[in-house]
């Protein structure tokens, strides 16, 4: 039974194409994946290659040919152990033109066809052996994305055929072309999620699902926090000597995280959480802290943090964030907390808006101080800014109360003796 070759669908929208050539004539023998053919689209010229292998029986649609349907039978090849004589008076599978409906079973209509088909071939030009790459069309579109020379790649595939593989150990090996653009054929990279992960994109998304968010943001001036840091790094590092590590070594989210304590103490409706029974306001002020972490990202607890010293504080927090990374919390220590701080200021993160973790009503996000000019007493001056957000679950935590929050956040920050007492 002859094998038929239809008129392939190059593209999801092609309906039909032109046959711009073919690659091969009656007679020849056609192994698997060899280019047969090239097809015109509307958007492209493209090869078609040979899914089977057999002796080219007929050209039905000689070269040249345009509007070809899609699905249309364009050439058979005969099987081993096959003659012509199968094709006479053959009817496709798929419906249109068969060799006998043609007139190609005609004998005379035979000739007629195969001069057509003869002078078809003469005026075609004949490929140049020595100047034609042969080459997949997969691998010449990953050669001309990723700027490989074709002409100095050694083909693996049959009668040396460049094929993939081949383009992808030239590109590997420098054979890119000198500031071409290189695209990675594989797509994307499957990256596995951990529990870790698993959890906080389920949390979140019930946070914004439903939790009622609302923004309030407020700058804050940093000139005096940092004097007093500077000031008191300098005192552990002279208490230590040069050759011992100071005891303590205390960063601006220590500050942060005292300020937003005593700040929670100050106005006591905004350290609170939802319950469909009641609001619950918290007696304790424990202060959850966004740490990174390999696969995600967890929230240490620093318990009490309105009665601890600034220097507690940054030696706890600096315990609690180095055990994270290691895997080493115990659940108490990271499970609960009465409010959440997360601080992308040491990225250079000038603002964003963090999601809240509940059952919590509120999370404050700290930017970057950026020093810039700011009117003071009707004169410009430069001064270290902070921009912060404090994201609240409006069930909780009404407008007034978060200002409330913010301005004594701000006080504590930009008086930051008070920090100290």
């Amino acid at each position: 039974m002859p094998i038929e070759i239809l008129m392939p669908a190059l593209s999801p929208t092609m309906t039909e194409g032109n046959l711009a050539k073919w690659n091969i004539k009656e007679g020849d023998k056609v192994k698997s994946g060899q280019v047969i053919a090239e097809i015109e689209t509307d958007k492209a010229t493209m090869e078609v290659e040979a899914v089977d292998e057999g002796i080219v029986g007929k050209l039905a649609v000689p070269a040249g040919t345009q509007g070809v349907k899609v699905n249309q039978l364009i050439a058979l090849l005969l099987e081993e152990g096959e003659d012509k004589k199968a094709l006479e008076g053959y009817k496709p599978k798929a419906g249109g033109l068969g060799i006998g409906d043609s007139g190609l079973g005609n004998k005379e209509e035979k000739k007629e066809s195969a001069a057509q088909s003869s002078a078809a071939n003469l005026q075609s030009p004949i490929p140049n052996p020595q100047s034609r790459v042969f080459a997949s069309p997969l691998a010449k579109r990953i050669a001309a994305n990723e700027g490989v020379s074709l002409s100095g790649v050694s083909g693996t595939g049959p009668h040396g055929r460049i094929v993939k593989d081949d383009v992808l150990k030239a590109k590997n090996s420098g054979g890119g072309a000198r500031g071409a653009v290189m695209r990675n054929p594989n797509e994307f990279s499957k990256i596995p999620n951990n529990n870790i992960r698993k959890v906080i994109a389920r949390r979140l998304i019930e946070s914004k699902q439903n939790v009622p968010h609302f923004y309030l943001t407020i700058e804050c001036e940093l000139n005096k926090l940092l004097d007093v840091r500077k000031d008191i790094n300098f005192e552990a590092e002279a208490a230590a000597g040069k050759d011992k590590k100071p005891v303590y070594k205390v960063s601006v989210n220590d500050f942060i995280i005292k300020a937003s304590a005593l700040a929670l103490r100050k106005v006591p409706a905004a350290n609170a959480s939802w319950s469909d029974e009641a609001i619950l306001q918290y007696n304790n002020v424990d202060i959850s802290v966004a740490v990174a972490i390999d696969g995600g990202l967890i929230t240490p607890i620093v318990k009490n943090a309105d009665q601890k010293t600034v220097v507690q504080v940054s030696n706890e927090m600096k315990d609690l964030a180095a055990r994270a990374r290691a895997n080493k919390l115990a659940p108490e220590e990271f499970q609960g907390g009465s409010f959440s701080i997360s601080n992308l200021g040491m990225y250079g993160v000038k603002h964003f808006a963090a999601i809240i973790n509940p059952p919590q009503g509120c999370i404050l996000a700290v930017g970057a101080g950026v020093d810039r000019v700011v009117v003071r007493h009707g004169k410009m001056e430069i001064r270290n800014m902070m921009e912060v957000t404090l994201s609240v679950d409006h069930r909780v935590v009404d407008g007034a109360v978060g200002a409330e929050f913010l301005q004594a956040f701000r006080h504590y920050v930009e008086s930051p003796a008070l920090l100290l007492l």
